[in-house]
């Protein structure tokens, strides 16, 4: 039994198929024009409209469709109640187009349930989709700490911490930006610190497991007026969000002891992270299946399909 996932993020076109163990994802970043942080939804459906033909081509060209058994698109952004953004109607649109051409079902999910099944495939621990654990979401719109409990043969993913104001995507590109980085500039901003020796930081206060990052930006720019090297920078901005990450997760594991904790979204990506991380001993994504992709929407086609 072979599916098909369909994900049209804010920033990504993905489209994927998964055979049970393996699979392809194929994704293409959205245009965005130099200097500036984002689209308007309608710049970004309209994107997905043409990227998706590409994507869908590129794809098929080597799967048999008589293969296919359920198709799955992720239709908002988190499966909570008023979550909602224009850019998924492109991928609902061509997802049910497939399953009503195919005749097989079609299954909901959410971007980032998505994102929970694809990192714990990709870090082949899929066995912990059947039991409680925590979860980072840390993406260019979303910095979210989630208690993650079967539901199911899908998760269900409830905020129990993370950010009040800006996600830490959202600092990694205003620091891109300042920077004049291309965007998104999470890899660029990943690149450029490697090449830093500065260790300092601005220590965001965590008490529990929330905490703000709308500061941080303040002294990220008064850290590169007074040093005015962008490698120091970029490694100041990401010391910044990566300390808050990791002592939320702390306090975390403390409140929920035995949980093991899972970091999926973009941000999740960075090595900077991953390495200051590793006294969490934590199951992380591969880089490439942390960023926004259609897998997991795939992998969780072909589970809902099992019941």
């Amino acid at each position: 039994m072979n599916t098909i996932g369909f994900d049209t993020s804010n920033y990504t076109t993905s489209i994927a198929y998964y055979d049970g163990e393996s699979g392809v994802n194929c994704s293409q970043l959205l245009p965005v024009k130099q200097g500036q942080l984002g689209l308007r939804q309608s710049d970004a459906l309209f994107a997905h409209v043409k990227s998706l033909p590409e994507l869908s081509g590129r794809l098929f060209s080597h799967v048999e469709t008589g293969s296919i058994a359920a198709v799955a698109v992720s239709t908002r952004p988190r499966a909570v109640e008023g979550s909602y953004m224009p850019c998924f109607l492109a991928g609902i649109a061509q997802a049910k187009l497939l399953s009503d051409a195919l005749h097989v079902p079609l299954f909901e999910v959410s971007h980032q349930q998505g994102h929970v099944a694809a990192a714990l495939w990709s870090a082949g621990r899929m066995d912990l989709m059947d039991v409680p654990h925590l979860a980072w979401h840390l993406s260019g719109g979303t910095t979210e700490l989630l208690l993650i409990e079967p539901d199911g043969k899908n998760v269900k993913a409830t905020k129990i911490g993370g950010t009040t104001d800006i996600s830490a995507g959202q600092l990694i590109d205003r620091t891109g930006q300042l920077l004049e980085l291309p965007f998104p500039s999470g890899k660029h901003i990943d690149a450029l610190s490697r090449e830093a020796t500065d260790k300092s930081m601005f220590k965001v206060k965590c008490p529990g497991m929330e905490f703000s990052l709308s500061g941080v930006q303040n002294k990220v720019e008064q850290y590169h007026r007074e040093h005015g090297d962008a490698a120091e920078t970029a490694a100041y901005a990401l010391r910044c969000v990566i300390h808050a990450v990791i002592t939320a997760t702390k306090n975390a594991q403390r409140e929920y002891p035995g949980l093991e904790v899972v970091f999926s979204g973009g941000v999740a990506s960075n090595s900077l992270l991953r390495e200051l991380a590793k006294p969490l001993k934590p199951v992380f994504a591969l880089p490439q299946y942390s960023t926004d992709n259609a897998m997991g929407v795939a992998i969780l086609a072909r589970r809902l399909l099992e019941g």
